[in-house]
């Protein structure tokens, strides 16, 4: 595998060598100081451009980057309609493993671009001094945030009325349906009150990354393989067990987070916790697991 110094050179040297190309970034994880750096992590490459057709042509000109293994470009594809506007990107995974998510983005656009930023940037190269100011990258804006009274009350509310749509699906034997929003919806919102628990806990200046990827560092043991339990959905009596793990991880961390912030604990979790394990008994015929 080419090496990260490698790789950036010959991204770089192929930005100088190209009068198109005026203003080179790099965004994501590369930038993030508070993430470790390891093989996998993606070279997020922004080029910025005064001929956006004249690359959009053909591809022969990334061949410069070395030998793909595969090559994705979502600004060209039916299925899924392209959402960067003027943009257009080239998501191109390399033989030796490297991989580079570089996009073309039109030089007057600039300043939308870093207006619009997350904060995750670092300019590489600036031929024109179109950047007037150091640009310091930092993740501030996926710090876990505090929640209002009122965001505390939707999340709660979210959990627990599309948790009626897993008990449903289940009963229904639909365990697509009940899977999808278990997963899609319930668990992200258990994981947000998590998230929420852990900032209470050690304060909100800090991420616990994309995905809640880090959120394990800050869990006790028995949370966190409790957690990971509830992803066993390889059949009906393992979705069951997955949402009501759910539940106690929820109304735990909920509870938790109602007191420190002096929040009113809402009603839903006794409502739905009794709606859901008559459904349960009906189904199976015997009683939900004691809370």
């Amino acid at each position: 595998m080419r090496s990260e110094q490698e790789m950036m050179n010959i991204l770089l040297d192929f930005a100088r060598n190209d009068d198109r190309i005026r203003l080179v970034t790099l965004e994501g994880s590369r930038t993030n100081k508070n993430i470790p750096p390891d093989p996998f992590q993606d070279y997020d490459i922004s080029y910025f451009v005064t001929d956006m057709d004249s690359f959009k042509e053909n591809d022969r000109w990334l061949s410069a980057f070395g030998n793909r293994l595969m090559m994705q470009k979502p600004e060209d594809m039916e299925l899924f309609p392209p959402e960067l506007g003027n943009w257009f990107s080239y998501l191109m995974l390399f033989e030796d493993g490297n991989k580079v998510d570089l996009t073309l983005i039109p030089i007057s656009e600039a300043e939308d671009y870093f207006a619009n930023s997350d904060g995750l940037v670092e300019v590489l190269l600036d031929k024109d001094a179109r950047i007037g100011k150091e640009v310091v990258a930092n993740d501030r804006q996926y710090w876990i945030r505090k929640p209002t009274a009122r965001e505390f009350d939707d999340c709660c509310n979210e959990f627990w009325m599309v948790s009626t749509y897993v008990a449903k699906g289940l009963a229904r034997k639909e365990i697509l349906f009940a899977i999808d929003h278990l997963n899609e919806v319930a668990r992200p919102n258990l994981l947000r009150m998590m998230a929420w628990k852990i900032g209470s806990e050690r304060g909100y200046d800090f991420s616990v990354g994309k995905n809640y990827k880090f959120i394990d560092r800050y869990l006790p043991n028995e949370d966190w393989e409790r957690l990971l339990s509830t992803y066993s959905g390889n059949g009906y009596p393992e979705t069951w067990r997955s949402l009501f793990s759910c539940f106690e991880l929820f109304r735990k961390y909920s509870k938790a987070v109602s007191e420190s912030h002096g929040y009113p604990y809402p009603d839903y979790d006794e409502a739905i916790t009794k709606y859901t394990t008559t459904i349960y008994a009906k189904t199976l015929g015997q009683a939900a697991p004691e809370r």
